[in-house]
């Protein structure tokens, strides 16, 4: 892992380090590069234009960390209202939604109401999932640092009762993450393999970016050889080929798996694989609670510093 990983995912909480960078012309930039914009408007309309280039789509309305059941309240009637213009614009038969537990009342605490937050996140989780099917499509249950992950695994159980199509996302860095993939990979179970975005300990995950990339590998085989719908994100040229080559040890023929990449990183990829066959999904953010979600792509990609860097200078 990057020495610079650490200090930047500080930064990540920083609110005046957050108003400064949304005010600088090269930084805001990078903003747009990863974060289509705030509003719902902004999310269909970047919807439409993968729609256009052959590419599906996993829409986030960004928040997390959520203390006050208004705004959970608030961050499910934002998917609420999405999904009805996604269904609307005829979007859905190519994108869903993905949900943080967290931003939806995970967090709250137990005089919160309801049983606390792991309840309320449930409820609230339901009305998302019931509002995906009505509009034809399907939800995502996104997976935080290795604190939730107990909590989202349980919830996940108690969605796919009533809703069987909710995805699952597992990380590869945890050390538990190999169990947890046989756990999931049964018939009609959708998992989405990502290395990890949070600085874990290492008493939970692999530290070394070999022992990570080795971990992703043994759960793909996993995943593969099972009997659920994979979704390998991964934007490593070496994994995508890595996961080509398992895919068709495995007699997996494209539609029985799909490739996921965010929304920004490596279009022309994106588009490649799209191409070539292949299924490929992008995750695109949107919200006013960027922040959070650009500073951990920062942190896996730390020599983007250098335009915040640039940016600074100019504005002295």
């Amino acid at each position: 892992m990057s020495m610079l990983r650490q200090p930047i995912l500080l930064m990540s909480r920083s609110g005046w380090l957050k108003s400064l960078v949304s005010t600088l012309p090269v930084s805001s930039g990078i903003v747009t590069s990863y974060v289509p914009g705030e509003t719902t408007e902004s999310a269909v309309a970047a919807t439409t234009r993968l729609a256009e280039d052959g590419l599906r789509a996993t829409l986030d309305h960004l928040g997390e960390d959520t203390l006050h059941v208004d705004q959970a309240d608030a961050t499910v009637e934002a998917y609420v209202v999405l999904l009805r213009e996604l269904a609307t614009a005829g979007l859905t038969p190519g994108a869903e939604v993905s949900v943080k537990l967290t931003a939806i009342g995970l967090s709250l605490p137990d005089d919160a109401g309801f049983g606390g937050g792991p309840k309320i996140a449930l409820e609230n989780a339901r009305t998302i999932c019931r509002a995906a099917r009505n509009a034809g499509t399907t939800v995502t249950i996104d997976m935080e640092d290795h604190t939730t992950t107990d909590a989202t695994l349980a919830i996940l159980r108690e969605l796919r009762k009533d809703f069987p199509e909710t995805g699952a996302v597992l990380q590869a860095y945890l050390r538990r993450t190999e169990a947890d993939c046989r756990a999931l990979a049964y018939e009609g179970s959708r998992v989405r393999l990502c290395k990890g975005a949070y600085s874990e300990p290492e008493s939970v995950a692999f530290q070394d970016r070999l022992e990570v990339d080795k971990a992703y590998v043994r759960c793909l085989k996993v995943l593969l050889a099972g009997r659920g719908y994979p979704m390998i994100a991964t934007h490593d040229p070496r994994m995508v080929e890595i996961a080509s080559s398992l895919a068709s040890r495995y007699h997996r023929v494209p539609g029985t798996y799909e490739f996921q990449m965010l929304y920004g990183i490596r279009p022309e990829e994106q588009r490649r694989l799209s191409d070539a066959g292949e299924t490929v999904r992008v995750y695109v953010p949107y919200g006013a609670e960027w922040y959070g979600y650009l500073m951990r792509r920062l942190a896996e990609r730390p020599q983007n510093l250098s335009f915040f860097a640039k940016s600074l200078i100019s504005k002295k």
